[in-house]
Formats: C-alpha cells, structure tokens, sequence
C-alpha cells in the first residue's frame, strides 16, 4: 500500500482522466473540478497502491478491472446534487399547464409514460409521481416514472425511497405531510401511492441501444445534467431523446440550459410560467 505524501493531480493527468471520463459517459471533467477529482480519487489511489495519478491512468487503460475502477472513478466525481421540487415554477407549468395537454393527447389509450434522465438519488421521479398522482388527473390510468442514472450507489439510495432534510429544503410543511411519512430510521419515506408508480434503472445517455429501449415517453426531464457535456454528446442525447418521445411528447431541461446552440428537431413552446421542447406532431 502507498505510504508516500498524498498525491497531486497535475493538469496534464486532469486531461488524461477527462478524456476517459468523456468517452464513458461523455461527462466532461473541468479543470475547475480538479480540486475534487483530486481528494476523491487519492482514497482509491491509497486502495490500489498506487503512488501517483499518472499510475491511476494507466491502471483506467490497461489493467482488466481499470473499467469497473472508471465507472468507480466517475461515480465519485460526478455531481449528483438534488432536491424535492426543484426548479418550482417549471413544476408549476408542467401540473397546470403539460398535464391537461397530456389528458387531451392520451385520453384513449389512458396511458402516461414520464422519464428523469440522470435522476440521481430519486427525489426528481418521486416529485413527478407526487404532482402527477395528487393532480388526481389521471385516476384509473396506467402511470410509468422511470428515474435512470450512471450512478449505481444514487440508485440503491433511490430505490430506499428514505431523505433528509437536505433533499427536502424546497418541501413545504404541507408537502411533508402530504407526500411522505416518518420511517423508522427517523428520516422521510415517500408514501407507497407515489413510490408504486416509481421505477429506476442504471442507463448510461451514451447507449443507444439502451435507450432504444425508452421509446414511447410523454415528457422527458433531463434537468442540470446536460450542463455537464461537451457540445457533441449534448447534441446526441437530444437526438435521442427525441427519437424516444412519442409525437407531441414534451422535454424539460433545467433552467441554466437550453438548446439555442443547437440545431434540433424540437420546437420550443412557450408556457405562461416556462419555457419548454416538443417534439412536433401527435399521436
């Protein structure tokens, strides 16, 4: 085991990580996030042996377990901030404004299929299910949230279905009662009526053949995720939601990202809170 001084990620090795980062999932590693990469990773340094970041690359490229130590590497530095009813005017747009376009668009098949990309710990699909089952719009409906991330750990977490106050800052008092109950553990649990219509799933944005398989969503939210990629894959995960929305199906993105650099198949639709794409046509 590495006894020496704790090491330093230089900018060179920075890069070197980046690209490898990139290409597994297209998350572009800052050179402002050096500072993490370098205190995460020096635990898995100390782990493997290893006496410099230079030496980690190398194990990333050619040693047989170097892919599942990136997947590793990767889930530690990637951000995975979040909270209950984040972005709340955009929420307030798509329970008063998207939800009765979705009644009128889906009315036959009384079917609704919703999917957070990159969801994290959950608290995203959990608040969809909350504003779609308390909507009492859709009674008697086929209801499917399907939260999906790279991240295996956040999606043990979410499947918990338990929070702290710190994923519930943005939850009113009259929320808390509503939506959650006490566990035993003292934190929150989603109360089952919202956590049954809930799914997750591990998909990295880069696999098309994985989301070939999410085709047929209504409304995708993919919010403070893309912030995080560099302009190519930004435009592949686009074309792909696309192709995975039925026709006249809705994507929300977060309120620090828009698709104005873009040249995309969406429409923007402007709603009386927000700003919103649509894949044109109908069903």
């Amino acid at each position: 085991m590495w006894t020496g001084p704790s090491p330093k990620l230089s900018r060179e090795e920075l890069h070197a990580l980046a690209d490898l980062f990139a290409q597994a999932c297209g998350f572009v590693l800052r050179e402002d996030l050096a500072f993490v990469a370098e205190r995460r990773l020096a635990v898995r340094l100390e782990v493997l042996g290893l006496g410099d970041f230079k030496a980690y690359t190398r194990y990333l490229k050619h040693d047989p377990k170097g892919r599942e130590e990136l997947d590793h590497a990767i889930e530690l530095v990637m951000p995975h901030e979040t909270y209950f009813f984040r972005e709340p005017a955009q929420l307030e747009a798509l329970e008063h404004e998207l939800f009765e376009a979705l009644v009128e668009k889906n009315q036959r098949q009384r079917r609704l299929k919703l999917w957070s990309a990159g969801c994290a710990t959950g608290e995203e699909p959990y608040t969809l299910a909350m504003l779609l089952v308390g909507s009492r719009r859709f009674v008697g409906w086929e209801l499917d949230v399907l939260g999906t991330d790279l991240s295996t750990k956040s999606l043990v977490t979410a499947r918990h279905a338990e929070y702290g106050p710190s994923a519930l800052r943005a939850t009113s008092s009259a929320q808390l009662a509503k939506y959650f109950e006490l566990a035993p553990s003292g934190r929150h649990r989603v109360r089952t009526e919202f956590r049954e219509v809930v799914r997750f799933g591990h998909v990295n944005l880069l696999d098309r053949d994985a989301l070939g398989t999410l085709e047929g969503q209504d409304v995708i939210c993919c919010r403070n995720v893309l912030i995080y990629f560099d302009v190519e894959t930004r435009r592949r995960v686009i074309d792909a939601f696309y192709d995975c929305l039925t026709p006249g199906g809705y994507l929300l993105l977060g309120h620090s990202e828009n698709l104005l650099s873009l040249s995309t198949r969406f429409e923007l639709v402007h709603l009386e809170g927000d700003l919103v794409y649509r894949r044109p046509g109908s069903t």
